[in-house]
């Protein structure tokens, strides 16, 4: 009987949490059928201007999301509810597994190094070098990614430090792994998860459509830093599930909100024209000499 009240109040609080990322999730899901068709294009540059309040409107829709769900989210909502409730309960012997495997200094190393990738320095570097790799080679849809990315890590990071504060569970490594919730720790949800998600979802909604590789680039690397984080026996499963969740939820959010849809329209232009104009594809042109009466036929290859 002692040991259930703990875990049923870890249990409580692992729920609450869930509800409430994807509950941004849900808002994400419902801005490109309402909010997009409203929006008109606009001019790229003019996000930097409204960077700030651009950040403050997303944390009054984040922090309000909960109060707009719908009947059909339940659907995706309740399987993640239910594998956290599942991953919180069992926790604690899956992070005594690696313990009882031994702590090998090997997988701790690589696991620290994997993790580099996720942490807020490496995201926000990652966020600025596309940036100004964007606007120096004027490349609208490269800032554009730079720009979301960075709005999306500020704001996961706001909403995973707000719930680290509200939780405070205790890392792996205290206490024999208990994982108790409300004991002056900062495990729950992953910081490093949310932040590698949150980038990672905005690059793969950039680019993905037409280039599958840069998603499951994107979407791997996410998935390897949020491994990481367990293996290395800084978080727990369901620390790294909610914070993987959360940094998807917001960075979808963040994308839909505000990517400039005249941006969809050029890329489509200029794939076309790539397309017809690249190395393995010729340009056909008719050709024609009156005088000479001669008829024919044209190939061009760019190199």
């Amino acid at each position: 009987m002692n040991n259930c009240l703990p875990i049923a109040r870890s249990a409580a609080v692992a729920v609450l949490s869930v509800l409430f990322v994807m509950s941004i999730s849900a808002a994400a899901q419902t801005l490109p059928a309402k909010d997009q068709q409203e929006r008109k294009v606009t001019v790229v540059p003019s996000q930097e201007k409204k960077f700030i309040a651009n950040i403050l409107d997303d944390q009054r829709a984040i922090w309000t999301a909960p109060f707009h769900w719908r009947r059909s989210d339940a659907k995706w909502i309740a399987p993640l509810g239910l594998s956290t409730l599942a991953l919180v309960a069992s926790d604690r012997s899956t992070s005594s597994e690696l313990v009882e495997h031994g702590d090998n200094l090997t997988r701790l190393r690589f696991s620290k190094d994997i993790s580099r990738f996720g942490s807020l320095y490496s995201t926000a570097g990652v966020a600025g070098a596309l940036y100004l790799t964007g606007r120096m080679k004027h490349n609208d849809r490269l800032r554009e990614t730079g720009l979301l990315g960075a709005e999306a890590l500020i704001d996961s990071t706001i909403v995973s430090s707000t719930l680290k504060f509200a939780s405070q569970r205790q890392r792996p490594f205290a206490d024999h792994s208990s994982g108790e919730f409300f004991d002056g720790g900062g495990s729950f949800p992953s910081g490093h998860a949310t932040s590698a998600w949150s980038l990672a979802t905005v690059i793969a909604e950039e680019y993905g459509r037409h280039r599958p590789l840069v998603q499951l680039g994107a979407y791997g690397l996410a998935t390897a830093v949020s491994i990481s984080r367990y293996t290395g026996r800084n978080h727990f499963l369901s620390d790294v599930l909610v914070g993987s969740a959360l940094g998807y939820g917001v960075g979808r959010y963040v994308y839909h909100k505000r990517h400039d849809l005249a941006l969809d329209a050029l890329n489509e232009t200029e794939r076309k024209g790539n397309f017809v104009q690249s190395k393995l594809f010729p340009r056909v042109a008719p050709l024609y000499i009156p005088r000479a009466h001669v008829y024919g036929g044209m190939l061009a290859w760019n190199f």
